[in-house]
């Protein structure tokens, strides 16, 4: 939750502009108002869009959610799930990140599955079984899975 239409511009011009040739897939992810403006700003540059989060459900009365059939109808590729602030914050599950990543799967997002402890889990020595329980809650019973990228943050 960063971020002004000028910071924002100002950040992805460094970005696009910088005439050095992209060695690995670059991936933005603003946040929701954001995400037009860096589509439009990251056009033919070889960067790709991805959205903070999405819902797990397709449509419906889910007022403040956004599916990922809305930010594929965007234009974005990616998208962040199970990030810890989601999972602290809005006491987001692993169920609750499972039905995401299945939701953003059946949509064609490449979805980045986050996972991690807290200092206090890897003080106590949970750290292992803390992001084991996490992938094993996000990735059981998945269809079929595309490439997911798995990004460790502790937090």
């Amino acid at each position: 939750m960063h971020g002004s239409r000028a910071s924002v511009r100002a950040l992805l011009a460094e970005l696009v502009d910088s005439g050095k040739p992209l060695s690995a897939e670059v991936v933005v992810c603003p946040a929701y108002v954001h995400l037009q403006q860096a589509l439009t700003q990251c056009e033919s540059s070889g960067i790709a869009v991805g959205a903070q989060d999405c819902s797990h459900m397709a449509a419906g009365a889910f007022t403040g959610e956004v599916s990922a059939e809305m930010l594929v109808d965007l234009g974005c590729r990616w998208v962040i799930l199970g990030h810890s602030e989601r999972r602290q914050y809005h006491g987001e599950s692993d169920n609750l990140v499972a039905a995401k990543l299945a939701a953003a799967l059946q949509a064609g997002l490449f979805p980045v599955l986050c996972v991690g402890e807290t200092q206090e889990q890897r003080e106590a020595g949970d750290a292992e079984y803390v992001v084991s329980r996490q992938l094993r809650g996000a990735l059981e019973g998945q269809a079929g899975l595309k490439p997911v990228v798995v990004a460790y943050e502790p937090v």
